[in-house]
């Protein structure tokens, strides 16, 4: 589609879009063989001069400097960036799964932010802060308007810092005011439950280092009590990603030992690797395999694996890898098409850059990027269409996206342009969708799969049915790695 649009979902605050998919840490080498283009680090240093001898203000030598370096970065590709302090803290709290703030998973409604639903034991849990509430103000100052990015940040802070919440909640007459103290708030990024009789939904929100062991403990946890499951949903769909391990160790969970999960190519032999599904390419807390006590029935239960626009990175390698070995039916609507891996070069103890360092390949040499995974069975969003969903910004439409292997392109057509308001106009009636809820219509149409019961898929008209379409006649595109050049990730 053409004009795209960013739709709500559940955000947990903390969370940042993009987390690095590959937390190496490395120091940075010029290559031998690359002379340093003098001429055009004179023409750098003298706008430097001129900047600092002619601006009309003052500019602090640090602050243009490190604008300099960002504006270098990110010319590059849309997940290429250089980290400041308060970034690469916010980075690394995301990918240990944890932060600081007030605890609410959140979304918008008319202009204001709305509590999805608020954490387990965190402040808001405390303060009494329910589903469904409205914050209209902050400290006294008004939130319609910001988006939901700056509201998230103005609800993070210092621990033990205080913020004052103002609250429309239904049946209350007045404003309600909650003074919360800020805490760090630990994420749970796995949901488990039973959603009927020998069928369970896993929910994976973001991979982050506890993945592995999390998603262990509750699926071996729903096997304790219901050692007859007839099939597992696997729900990828709004998850951005995270780090590498989570999403091989979740694959492992479902495949034969040493079975490729991923590879990766780019210009460095580091970035040349394939990773396998064994404990040292998951297991982020020494020796131990977090998955060795899983029944065997894992290897083989009945699966489905739920995907959408915003499924990206780390999920799609598990969608990939899942459905390369036909060990899952991929279901929902085209993946995000985020299949380039981001390197973290850190340059003092507070600063980094995330550099996109190689390209994702699943285990058949399928690449990733900019096109996503197609579902084996399209499914829209809503028993109507796939709402909103349908709108996403993909890889594709970013501004500067780093190519796939073979990239079609084509022209935005007036009645895609009209088809865009409609949904739009349609979506402002609509209601967020709760994953793994009484009203999922995909998870709905993923256990009539299971029952052999009929499959309601999307519209012909969708971009889900069309990808579908489209993936019957392109040819399959093969990575250039070959296994014996491989070796197991760096982890510091």
């Amino acid at each position: 589609m053409g004009n795209k649009v960013k739709s709500f979902g559940l955000i947990g605050l903390g969370m940042v879009a993009g987390v690095a998919a590959s937390m190496q840490f490395s120091a940075i080498a010029q290559k031998a063989d690359a002379p340093l283009p003098l001429e055009e680090l004179r023409q750098l240093s003298d706008v430097f001069g001129l900047i600092k001898s002619d601006y009309v203000e003052s500019v602090d030598d640090k602050k243009l400097l490190q604008d300099a370096i960002s504006g270098m970065v990110a010319s590059l590709d849309p997940h290429s960036i250089y980290l400041d302090k308060k970034a690469f803290r916010e980075m690394r709290e995301s990918v240990q799964g944890k932060f600081v703030g007030i605890g609410i998973e959140v979304s918008t409604e008319d202009g204001y932010v709305k509590v999805v639903s608020p954490m387990e034991d965190s402040p808001a849990y405390k303060a009494g802060i329910k589903a469904g509430d409205l914050i209209t103000r902050l400290d006294n100052v008004p939130l319609k308007g910001l988006s939901l990015d700056e509201a998230i940040k103005k609800m993070r802070g210092e621990p033990r810092s205080k913020v004052v919440l103002t609250i429309s909640r239904k049946g209350e007459d007045k404003p309600l005011i909650f003074p919360i103290v800020r805490e760090e708030i630990r994420v749970q990024s796995v949901k488990a439950k039973m959603v009927e009789p020998g069928y369970a939904w896993l929910r994976i929100s973001q991979f982050q280092e506890p993945t592995v062991e999390d998603f262990a403990k509750k699926l071996g946890g729903l096997y304790a009590q219901n050692p007859d499951i007839k099939g597992v949903v696997l729900d990828l769909r709004n998850d951005p990603g995270g780090v590498v391990p989570g999403a091989i160790g979740v694959s492992a969970a479902f495949l034969p030992k040493d079975s490729v999960v991923v590879s990766t190519n780019g210009q460095l032999a580091d970035s040349k690797q394939t990773f396998y599904a064994r404990p040292e390419y998951y297991s982020v807390r020494g020796p131990a395999d977090p998955l060795s006590k899983l029944p065997a029935a894992v290897k083989t239960v009945p699966l489905v694996v739920l995907v959408n626009a915003g499924s990206a990175s780390a999920s799609e390698i598990v969608a990939g890898a899942l459905q390369d070995y036909k060990r899952a039916i991929v279901m929902g609507s085209q993946t995000f098409g985020k299949g380039s891996v981001q390197t973290l070069r850190q340059l003092t103890a507070d600063t980094a850059i995330k550099l996109t360092t190689a390209r994702y390949y699943t285990p058949h040499g399928r690449a990733i990027q900019a096109k996503g995974i197609v579902p084996d069975i399209a499914v829209d969003e809503t028993p109507d269409g796939d709402g909103l969903n349908s709108l996403r910004l993909r890889e594709a439409d970013l501004e500067k996206h780093l190519s796939g292997d073979s990239e079609d392109k084509r022209p935005v057509k007036l009645d895609e342009l009209e088809e865009e308001q409609r949904i739009l106009t349609l979506a402002k009636k609509q209601k967020p969708i709760e994953f793994g809820g009484k009203d999922d219509f995909q998870l709905a149409q993923a256990l009539n799969h299971f029952k052999g019961l009929p499959v309601k898929l999307a519209r012909a008209d969708t971009p889900a049915e069309k990808a579908a379409e489209q993936m019957l006649v392109k040819p399959e595109i093969k990575s250039d790695i070959k296994p014996e050049d491989k070796k197991a990730p760096a982890r510091k």
